[in-house]
């Protein structure tokens, strides 16, 4: 996680909107940036590079992701809805400073929604429960091909497959 090269590429506007956040709820800063660390070494270690493109293997980082943002608050909050709520702002914010196309976009933020429902039944799971429970949701996410599709799968990840360059 190159924390600083992603802060180099903000507007004043974005920088403003994150310190915003941050100068809000100081105490879920930390919190937040472990899990995020921790996210991208489990996906490192089971996915590779694979987790940086948009298949079933991007669908489980996101919702980890959310998932370990809501666990790791939670020990400060002890109240699932705010642990939910800040991972919302936080990953919700995510996706507008560093933009995708618009389908990656919507499936970014359907994956993430997917991991903050999750956190509901894996609040006071182990690291390796919630990994196993997320393994098996990413081997039953759902292929979308347009950005309606997501409408579809409301309770499953969602994926695409990029086409290749020719």
């Amino acid at each position: 996680m190159d924390l600083l090269g992603v802060l180099k590429r903000l507007s004043i506007v974005q920088l403003c909107r994150l310190a915003v956040l941050t100068l809000r709820y100081p105490l879920y800063i930390i919190p937040t940036i472990k899990a995020t660390k921790r996210t991208l070494d489990i996906c490192d270690e089971y996915y590779g590079d694979a987790h940086h493109k948009n298949g079933r293997e991007n669908a489980f980082r996101h919702a980890l992701w959310n998932v370990l943002v809501c666990r790791n608050t939670f020990k400060i909050t002890k109240k699932q809805q705010k642990s939910v709520n800040w991972a919302q702002k936080i990953t919700d914010l995510h996706e507008k400073l560093a933009p995708n196309e618009p389908i990656e976009n919507v499936m970014d933020l359907h994956n993430n929604e997917m991991g903050r429902k999750f956190f509901e039944n894996l609040k006071h799971s182990s690291e390796k429960e919630i990994i196993t429970f997320l393994r098996n949701a990413t081997q039953n996410a759902r292929q979308i091909i347009t950005i309606n599709d997501v409408t579809n799968f409301k309770n499953d990840l969602v994926y695409f497959v990029e086409k290749p360059n020719l």
